[in-house]
């Protein structure tokens, strides 16, 4: 009985200290994702046109 006791006893002490602090579940800080919707400072599909015609003004005005 005493052996029992015993067994009893360090399982107890044991028990305790093992569910001592608890289950915390994990804090999953989330930001938030930031677009940007500015249009592009310049459009270069339209500049090497412009220019273009502006050189062929100049040459035909030239003439």
């Amino acid at each position: 009985m005493t052996k029992l006791s015993a067994v009893a006893v360090a399982l107890g002490l044991t028990a305790s200290s093992a569910f001592a602090g608890g289950y915390v579940a994990p804090v999953v800080d989330v930001e938030p994702v930031v677009v940007d919707t500015r249009p592009a400072s310049t459009n270069a599909g339209l500049v090497i046109p412009a220019l273009l015609l502006l050189g062929v003004i100049a040459a035909v005005a030239s003439d």
